[in-house]
């Protein structure tokens, strides 16, 4: 993707997205009361130009301690992964008024965004890429030891001239 594609974010709307990161964190883990929310970190936030809109990007960890996707990519985890996301997302969605009041409170904006709250695959899919190379990497270990064989005698190397024919 070439530089041209990817919309420029200013310095300040960057800013503020990070403070908003920072403050939200916190909030959740005060905040929130709702059971369905599990244990909520929040990955990246994406604020419109105007500040009339972020995007809050979450990863979730279990209600009993599992972390969400461990290897797996969303569309591969089990019903009880997704439904158990889905509920931390809706109740962190049903949440984003208050949350939005408790930021307003604490930051110094005329305007302060709507929050819509989504589920970040990217540390999901990142363990499951990590879990392929790893499976590859075993793969190749073992077919390393059966590399003692010798080489068969019709085998000739292209980039050695002496093996062609004159």
């Amino acid at each position: 993707m070439s530089k041209s594609s990817t919309p420029r974010v200013s310095p300040r709307v960057q800013r503020v997205a990070d403070q908003i990161q920072r403050l939200l964190a916190d909030m959740i883990r005060r905040e929130v009361r709702d059971p369905r929310v599990g244990m909520v970190s929040v990955t990246g936030v994406d604020v419109s130009r105007d500040f009339s809109h972020a995007n809050v990007y979450v990863t979730v960890m279990g209600r009993h301690g599992a972390d969400l996707g461990e290897g797996k990519s969303l569309r591969e985890m089990g019903e009880l992964d997704r439904k158990e996301i889905e509920d931390s997302l809706s109740a962190l969605n049903k949440a984003g008024g208050y949350l939005r009041s408790l930021l307003g409170k604490e930051m110094t904006l005329r305007t302060i965004p709507a929050l819509q709250f989504h589920y970040d695959e990217s540390i999901a899919r990142g363990r499951y890429l990590s879990s392929l190379i790893d499976k590859a990497i075993a793969e190749d270990a073992t077919h390393e030891h059966g590399d003692d064989e010798p080489e068969p005698d019709n085998f000739r190397d292209p980039d050695n001239f002496r093996d062609r024919d004159a």
